[in-house]
């Protein structure tokens, strides 16, 4: 077994720590022999796709935004071979999001490629702003497209809630178009270095280089374990277009590689870049965001001939003029040849500059094989999720214009909130929340949702101009900061100052009413006009036919009368008949 140096022991007692620290790491490590969470999408796409040499999946794009499909131009070799895109007009509104539901709690790569839009009529070079989780990480400036590095965006953030968005804000020049895009889980404890590392942070990728082979590959081309995601690296064969590096590879087995908890390919170490004997020193430079936090990892391993032993190859590390690592010895630190050494630091940069200075001290010339920038970007705190879920209520039933977009978080990223929206940080609560709303003249229709109330910490509230109908809640009264209220909405009924509510009616709703009154008063004129004539021309018959029948209704009751004075007579005549005739029982 091998002995290890005391900075080597130092190094892996300081990992043991750090593994040692569930606290502060909140998740536990990989498991290399089970499959990461991985999801790529094409983006525009109607059916799934794979794409040479790996045969790599893209699932379609459904269900996970909204925009446009369009054909694709790709504007470097690195793009993967997609044919399709996904575009978002201003007139969809400032904000478009991809939403990834179902994703499990962890740390994640997330990359997008960007690409054109084939089509004559639509800006071919649109300049826009990415953010991942509320959280701004990169910017598109012009002459993008044909730049390989800055045809795609990276970042490696943490999911806390089992679902990643991904949103793109439009700044006025031309339409956010993507080509693709791609979640794959990391290990929980990737690129940790150090304090404040961990859910507080997102890590934009700046740079990755591997030095000497000058062939750009990812990690899947490198045969890496998929833990440490599919990183892509930038190949070059010199550091400096002005220095005469030269470049060294071998075809060796190097050790310590594809280990937890960032996975390296030994690749990356079979080629190196090393100074000459007239520019022994290593120099890499690259443009930075001034005023930012970059977290350095260089990678070396020994793999030159030359050098076999401790003491051969010494060399300091200086980055911006500030000594980053001192006395470098490879074989020394990793206990023998063809062993990869990674070191990180986390580096201040106030310039617009980052410059990495490889100076030997003590044998023969510099040497490195690799190296990797991240921008250390402060994880922006969400909009408390209850006033995020009432505004898209709002939204809808309001039939809020497409044009404002209302998509992603209200608040953050900060540089891009939400129109008519205004925030402000509660410090207790750690979350934004909505202080105001300004939607005054925007043609909005529809009632105010009772749901309104949720927003507890509204001051003012201007919805004015529109044409808004129905009850204002009642529960607007639970919000004790409330200050402001809109007017102006004639629909609008239920507090002072405005109508009472009730079964009122529009002037056209009156006007209706009041000509179908009209329409009923003149059907009941006519039916009563058409009845009484009716009831005229009966009766006008009636006397006509007594007229016509007069002689022999007096016939008839003059007969009538005749036969009652007959049946009186009769009676009386034989009441006489028997008085004359004598009884048996009378004497004669």
């Amino acid at each position: 077994m091998r002995q290890r140096s005391p900075a080597v022991l130092r190094l892996w007692l300081w990992l043991l720590a750090v593994s040692a620290a569930p606290a502060f790491l909140g998740a536990l490590a990989a498991d290399p022999s089970k499959e990461p969470f991985t999801i790529r999408i094409s983006c525009g796409s109607f059916d799934d796709v794979r794409t040479a040499p790996t045969n790599t999946l893209w699932y379609r794009d459904f269900g996970y935004t909204g925009g446009r499909f369009a054909n694709a131009t790709r504007p470097s070799f690195i793009i993967p071979p997609l044919k399709t895109l996904r575009y978002f007009p201003l007139s969809d509104g400032p904000e478009n999001c991809y939403y990834i539901n179902n994703v499990p709690n962890g740390h994640y790569q997330v990359r997008i490629f960007f690409a054109l839009v084939a089509n004559p009529n639509i800006d071919s070079e649109p300049i826009f702003d990415v953010s991942v989780e509320g959280t701004l990480f990169s910017s598109l400036l012009l002459g993008w497209s044909s730049d390989d590095e800055k045809t795609f965006a990276e970042a490696l953030v943490f999911v806390q809630d089992s679902s990643l968005s991904i949103c793109f804000h439009s700044t006025g020049h031309g339409d956010p178009s993507i080509l693709s895009i791609e979640v794959i889980q990391i290990d929980d404890n990737a690129y940790n270095f150090g304090p404040p590392w961990g859910k507080g942070t997102v890590l934009r990728t700046a740079k990755r280089l591997i030095c000497g082979s000058g062939k750009p590959a990812f990690d899947e081309d490198l045969n890496g374990i998929l833990w440490g995601g599919d990183r892509f690296w930038l190949g070059s064969k010199t550091l400096s277009s002005s220095s005469d590096d030269q470049s060294i590879s071998t075809e060796n087995v190097i050790a310590e590689t594809l280990l937890a908890p960032n996975f390296y390919p030994q690749g990356i170490y079979q080629s190196a870049i090393v100074g000459t004997d007239r520019q022994p020193s290593l120099s890499f430079e690259m443009d930075v965001t001034p005023n930012k936090n970059y977290s350095v990892w260089l990678h070396f391993a020994e793999i030159d001939n030359g050098v076999t032993a401790e003491e051969q190859r010494v060399f300091d590390v200086l980055i911006n003029g500030d000594t980053a690592f001192k006395d470098v010895d490879i074989v020394r630190m990793t206990g023998e040849r063809f062993t990869a050494l990674v070191l990180n630091k986390t580096i201040a940069v106030s310039g617009t500059t980052l410059k990495i200075i490889l100076q030997p001290v003590k044998g023969t010339r510099a040497i490195i094989s690799a190296i990797e920038v991240f921008e250390i970007i402060p994880a922006e705190k969400k909009t408390l999720t209850q006033e995020v879920s009432t505004l898209r209520t709002l939204k809808s039933s309001l039939g809020l214009p497409l044009r404002f977009g209302w998509n992603g978080d209200p608040c953050v990223p900060q540089q891009h909130p939400w129109s008519g929206v205004d925030c402000q940080f509660d410090n207790k609560k750690g979350n934004w929340v909505i202080d105001g709303l300004g939607l005054d003249n925007q043609g909005l229709r529809g009632v105010i949702p009772g749901d309104i109330s949720k927003l507890q910490h509204l001051e003012n509230i201007n919805l004015s101009g529109n044409s808004i109908k129905g009850n204002i809640p009642v529960s607007l009264g639970t919000i004790s900061g409330l200050q402001v209220l809109f007017t102006d909405n004639a629909g609008l009924c239920g507090i002072p100052g405005l109508r009472e509510c009730g079964p009122h009616l529009s002037v056209a709703a009156k006007i209706g009413m009041a000509f179908g009154v009209l329409l009923a008063f003149l059907f009941l004129v006519v039916f009563a006009a058409c009845w009484w004539k009716r009831r005229q021309n009966i009766l006008r018959a009636q006397k006509l036919a007594a007229a016509r029948e007069a002689p022999y209704a007096k016939s008839r009751t003059q007969f009538t009368r005749d036969v009652q004075m007959a049946k009186h007579q009769r009676p009386h005549e034989g009441s006489r008949s028997s008085n004359n005739e004598s009884s048996p029982l009378s004497p004669k």
